[in-house]
């Protein structure tokens, strides 16, 4: 189901194109903020009035939604958004995205064409490419946005030393971060035949994407989109729908009911929305990161802000835009988790440290989680020492606050306890022969009861030690003041005073250090609780970047075959260079995790108590 409160009952404009100038949908991205879970992105593009609307409505399982029109003006303009319910996987959400159509007379302005196109492209994980008629060159030439691509998106922001190395080797990388490929063709009345055989949608699509051999002018135009197409998306399928009804009904498509459509086109319709409910991934950005609707309102903003820049959109910037972006905001989420939940622990103080430090520990985690799952790119665990650092302060002030609550809580206990000895001390009560017994009777009942009462926090010890050293000359003076005690006696009972107040100065020094030890432990358990916890996120990420590595590898090795397999060589062994070159990234991602990124990571962002944690 979509988490988000409210189901979307229609679409929203996601990007707006007024007179030509691309922004952003405000209702849109605040709906897309409200979803947490993965999202799945398939984007419609295709020349107007081609009916891209709906083939959107089926995946919608609509009906109505997204405008159709009947005349030859397109009704769609910038970019609409449907996010509904994904029908097959559980905690995901489908977003539909209705592009305009390319090639509108009224708009006369190709460049915005080809920047609808390209967002379409680094918004979805399956891109349907929606045409009338059939496939061939004349239909291949007008999906020439395709071929323009490797100068409208960057993989990498390029390095000052070698940016025009990296800008050439750029548009080898698309297959890694560009999504599945569906081309829909519509109103298709041919018989799919090739040499006299019957053939698949598929077989008609590799058919029309196949390449002529040649160096003419002429053939590298011809081989150009398709090249383009071969190269770029890492999985291509066809769909090729008959008329849906009669020509005359056309206009009537929106409101006809479905049973009463061609029973051709229903089936159709009905395998296409289950491949692309079935075949269509998680959207992920570059490094596998998997995107949630939040996370793709950043990618909106990020890119059309580029554009609007007059930028080239960087997959790489845009990533390191969104990590940015949501790791401060994971930063601020797990602190609230946590200064929320030790508020609720400071209206019970004062309490022992053990009971506070097993607070803090369990909430601490919690908001470590809170922080891992949201976060991502942390690389050099800057956001992770921030909230470490932030916790902490926290804490401390917590400790110090907890430290006063218990000191005021002993000082009145004793306060209330000594209460009807200093009524004696002003009636005189003391100041007679033996009256140092009965005082010392009276400080020993103090002392019982100070010590009988709980949860009196961790300056108890310290706060006694302070009131004994306090009565000290009090004391004394009833006892020198006792006419029944003879010097000897007096002497004794000043060495046995004396004992008491070292034997209490110990036992509060001996509660000093065992409450620094527990400290210094609850520091090195969070510390160990965190690098174990960035390490699982690292590897998360890590596993993600392999998968996305893998699927390129498939691309370009199953497309090195075919070239193979139609005569194409020189084609087969240029494509040896970017299958060896994502080997030795495979490669250099499996490594260790902990030695070659965290190790690092975690000496950058904590310094030299990271030596103390390790021990």
């Amino acid at each position: 189901m979509n988490n988000h409160p409210n189901l979307m009952k229609s679409p929203l404009c996601l990007i707006e194109n007024v007179h030509g100038e691309l922004r952003t949908g405000e209702q849109a991205l605040e709906y897309l903020r409200g979803i947490s879970e993965p999202v799945v992105v398939v984007a419609v593009v295709g020349l107007y009035r081609t009916g891209k609307s709906y083939l959107m409505n089926r995946l919608a399982g609509k009906q109505t939604g997204f405008a159709l029109g009947s005349t030859i003006e397109s009704k769609t303009k910038g970019i609409w958004m449907w996010c509904v319910p994904h029908p097959i996987k559980t905690g995901h959400t489908l977003v539909l995205l209705d592009t305009e159509g390319l090639g509108d007379v009224d708009k006369g302005d190709s460049k915005n064409d080809a920047w609808i196109f390209c967002l379409a492209v680094l918004l979805s994980s399956t891109l349907v490419y929606n045409s009338r008629g059939t496939i061939d060159n004349r239909a291949l030439e007008k999906l020439h946005y395709v071929t323009e691509l490797s100068q409208q998106i960057k993989v990498k922001s390029a390095g000052p030393s070698s940016a025009g190395d990296e800008e050439d080797g750029q548009d080898s990388q698309f297959v890694k971060f560009f999504p599945n490929f569906v081309w829909a063709v519509r109103d298709f009345t041919l018989d799919r035949k090739i040499d006299g055989r019957d053939v698949t949608e598929d077989e008609y699509l590799e058919f029309a994407l196949k390449l002529k051999k040649g160096l003419g002018k002429n053939v590298i135009n011809y081989n150009l989109p398709r090249q383009c197409i071969r190269n770029y998306f890492p999985s291509r399928k066809c769909f090729t729908f008959p008329f849906p009804t009669t020509r005359e009904n056309m206009s009537n498509l929106e409101r006809m009911d479905v049973n009463d459509l061609c029973p051709d086109f229903r089936e159709t319709a009905d395998r296409f929305c289950e491949y692309v409910f079935t075949e269509s991934r998680v959207k992920t950005a570059k490094g596998g990161h998997v995107v949630s609707g939040r996370l793709l309102s950043h990618l909106v903003c990020t890119y059309v802000d580029m554009i609007a820049r007059g930028d080239v959109p960087c997959l790489e910037n845009a990533v390191v835009a969104m990590a940015q972006i949501e790791n401060r905001t994971a930063v601020q989420e797990a602190f609230r988790l946590y200064e929320s939940g030790m508020e609720q622990v400071k209206n019970t103080l004062p309490l022992e440290l053990n009971e506070i430090l097993s607070q803090h520990q369990k909430i601490n985690t919690m908001a470590t989680e809170v922080f891992m799952r949201r976060s991502f790119k942390d690389e050099n665990g800057s956001y992770l020492k921030e909230l470490a650092e932030t916790t902490d302060k926290f804490y401390a002030g917590l400790l110090l606050q907890n430290e006063e609550a218990s000191e005021r809580k002993c000082r009145k206990l004793l306060m209330d306890f000594y209460a009807p000895v200093a009524q004696k001390l002003q009636e005189g009560r003391y100041a007679q022969p033996g009256g140092y017994d009965v005082y010392c009777r009276d400080r020993d009942n103090i002392l019982a009861q100070y010590r009988k009462q709980a949860n009196k926090g961790v300056r108890a010890e310290d706060v006694l030690e302070e009131f004994m050293k306090e009565k000290s000359a009090e004391s004394n003076s009833i006892l020198q003041a006792d006419q029944k005690l003879t010097e000897n006696e007096k002497r004794m009972q000043e060495d046995r005073e004396r004992t008491d107040l070292m034997e209490q100065r110990i036992k509060a020094e001996q509660e000093r250090q065992e409450e620094m030890k527990k400290t210094l432990e609850e520091d090195r358990r969070s510390q160990r609780e965190r690098l174990k916890q960035l390490e699982e996120k690292m590897e998360e990420e890590r596993r993600q970047q392999q998968k996305e590595m893998q699927l390129a590898m498939e691309s370009k090795l199953k497309e090195q075959r075919d070239l193979l397999e139609k005569g194409f060589k020189e084609e087969a062994d240029l494509l040896n260079e970017e299958i060896q070159q994502i080997r030795i990234e495979q490669a250099e991602s499996s490594g260790n995790i902990f030695q070659d990124i965290l190790l690092p990571a975690l000496k950058t962002a904590f310094g030299g108590f990271f030596n103390l944690i390790r021990r």
